[in-house]
């Protein structure tokens, strides 16, 4: 772990580990609160490295100190889930794997809740860190293959490990965006046609507000990777037309990583959207969620996809992507919740109100789902089940919004039902 006043996030996260790992080695970049002292409570080995910008810097050092055949990666706002243990313990007794894939979950994202993280890897010579921001072993992890044969890289079903740290009031508090720009615009300036970086940076730069430099770095990342075959025309996309007839053809080629592939074209799909140009964003998500990638970390891309198509009044069409959704993830909780809107607006009030409830044993908390749910079985006239669902609708509204709680209370009560 490499860690900076976490104080707060590193008990939990420690926690997690210390009936797993053998060592727990711990690099602390300048705390000026009590971290290093809990990492040691922890039985933890902390060494002291000096701040430069560059985050696979701070993980190389980290990776000195390692003395254990395996190495477990983690940030102090994450955990290592209790139901994966049983698996690592099983994989990492095999001869054939250098690297094993995780699947990480953002806790709270509704839009791309799960990554692919390689996080747990053989103690290795030749295995270091690149890139600023997004450290990553990837690049070196190629090099090995291409020497040694002998391994394989393996994934692991199932979520390994929780991830609060995108949350918007944890972002804001630390000043990510800020902090990994900075970062990320250092290697920029010297890699400036490295696809990855181009896809980080200008995802980055969209969530910032910056939608032209963000524009500017997507599509030169998919030039890099697809180079001009989709863009001998700069307009291509934008003249795009949406049929239900339409297809995206993929191509398979080895020598494309897929993976960052989905991420330009997702967030492409998402600028294209807050431009409200909608043709070329429905492009964009289609060709994503058509790429050979790990089926998890497509819910994104199947769920804006779908929330498009109901926009244009494609309706099918946007229950057939948030169906694929629920398929890949049988928890995506906002994918129930789409669908019963979608299924509310097509009238098949049953299947709605299966959603709903569907969404609301996931997560009990969800006020929209209620209320939406008190919309349907009005329709269908069940007036008590209504009224109940609404009642839970404005306590939940009462908690984190009370104008839609006094909104809805205020509806009610002018059709008479209050």
């Amino acid at each position: 772990m490499i860690v900076k006043n976490e104080e707060t996030t590193l008990p939990k996260c420690l926690g997690s580990v210390k009936n797993f790992v053998d060592e727990i080695v711990v690099l602390d970049t300048g705390s000026t609160d009590k971290t290093s002292q809990i990492a040691e409570q922890f039985g933890a080995k902390v060494h002291y490295f000096t701040w430069n910008n560059n985050f696979s810097s701070a993980r190389n050092e980290a990776l000195k100190y390692v003395t254990g055949d395996w190495i477990l990666v983690l940030d102090a706002d994450e955990t290592l889930t209790p139901e994966i243990i049983p698996l690592l313990k099983a994989v990492i007794s095999k001869e054939e794997y250098l690297v094993i894939n995780l699947v990480r979950q953002e806790v709270g994202s509704a839009q791309s809740p799960y990554s692919l993280v390689s996080r747990l890897f053989r103690n290795h010579p030749d295995i270091y860190f690149d890139r600023p921001y997004h450290a990553l072993i990837d690049d070196s992890v190629t090099a090995i293959l291409t020497k040694e044969a002998n391994w394989e890289i393996g994934y692991l079903p199932g979520v390994a490990i929780l991830h609060t740290g995108y949350q918007k009031a944890v972002i804001n508090e630390q000043n990510k965006y800020a902090k990994a720009a900075a970062a990320m615009e250092d290697f920029f300036a010297t890699h400036p046609y490295d696809a990855y970086v181009c896809s980080k940076l200008g995802a980055l730069y969209m969530q910032m507000g910056k939608i032209d430099a963000g524009m500017e770095l997507l599509n030169r990342g998919l030039n890099q990777i697809i180079g001009n075959q989709l863009h001998e025309d700069k307009n291509a996309l934008s003249k795009l037309k949406y049929s239900q007839s339409q297809k995206v053809e993929v191509s398979l080629d080895e020598d494309i990583n897929y993976d960052i592939l989905y991420e330009l074209h997702y967030h492409l799909g998402i600028a294209y959207t807050n431009l409200q140009d909608l043709s070329p964003a429905i492009a964009h998500y289609q060709a994503a969620v058509k790429l050979p990638i790990y089926p998890l970390l497509k819910l994104g891309g199947y769920n804006n996809l779908g929330n498009l198509l109901k926009i244009l009044g494609d309706l099918q069409g946007a229950k057939i992507a948030y169906e694929t959704a629920i398929k890949i993830d049988p928890n995506f909780v906002i994918g129930y919740y789409n669908l019963g809107m979608v299924s509310k607006a097509m009238g098949l009030f049953a299947e709605a109100i299966d959603y709903y409830n569907n969404a609301i044993n996931l997560n009990p908390d969800y006020a929209e789902a209620y209320q939406n749910l008190g919309v349907v079985l009005l329709k269908i006239g069940d007036v008590p089940g209504s009224l109940e669902a609404f009642e839970y609708a404005i306590a939940l509204h009462e908690l984190n919004n009370p104008e839609e709680a006094q909104r809805l209370h205020q509806g009610l009560k002018e059709m008479g039902l209050l």
